[in-house]
């Protein structure tokens, strides 16, 4: 088995999401002692954003007559989406950042959203063609969202990498999640222990057992 472990706050020590995706996939080699981890800081390294010269190239797949900057990009986009393709489990650590998540992580997504890769056009509409993964969606967030009047309108996170993943066909998607990590020391600290029990537990009904749903 073959898990990908994301990683893109930019926070590094003080990141409360990267703690917690090393928390899950510590759980996840307990649980499984064979599975292969592959990890991958988006923020560390991030990818560019697209430009349309770099959209020509992915989507022309043609190598003929680039210069190295576009032959550089064009193997990293490659590189990225291979590794999403070949993974079995994803651990996705995604703090909300200004309702939305990292920069570096939409990159990411810009990258291995690639039609007849990850997804097709039909006549009645996209297809997922990415399925039969298993995601954890590591979500923290400054403020209280879930269950509050306002959720709907400010959470452009967990929604939208539940939207995204639906699109590339990845339905089986959980939610690890801590907020309130700013309102006060005491908020942070059970947000994060309630966190890593939530893990704890996801792991919990038997040896071998991943994440469940």
């Amino acid at each position: 088995m073959k898990l990908l472990h994301l990683d893109s706050s930019p926070l590094g020590d003080a990141s409360a999401s990267r703690a917690l995706t090393a928390a899950a996939v510590d759980a996840w080699r307990r649980a499984e002692p064979a599975v292969e981890v592959v990890r991958r800081d988006l923020a560390a390294a991030p990818p560019g954003h697209l430009t349309g010269d770099l959209l020509k190239v992915v989507r022309s797949r043609e190598t003929d007559g680039l210069n190295e900057e576009q032959r550089r990009e064009l193997a990293l986009t490659d590189a990225l989406l291979d590794e999403f393709l070949a993974a079995d489990a994803v651990v996705i650590g995604a703090p909300m950042q200004n309702f939305s998540i990292p920069t570096q992580l939409k990159a990411w997504m810009d990258r291995i959203a690639q039609a007849g890769r990850t997804f097709r056009y039909t006549e009645q509409g996209p297809v997922g063609l990415a399925g039969g993964k298993q995601v954890v969606i590591v979500s923290t967030r400054g403020g209280f969202y879930a269950g509050q009047p306002h959720e709907a309108a400010l959470d452009h996170q967990e929604a939208y990498l539940r939207a995204f993943l639906g699109f590339l066909g990845i339905t089986d998607v959980s939610v690890v999640r801590a907020e309130g990590l700013n309102i006060g020391p005491e908020a942070r600290s059970q947000a994060m222990e309630a966190a890593q029990t939530e893990i704890e537990g996801m792991f919990r009904s038997s040896p071998g057992a991943t994440a469940a749903a």
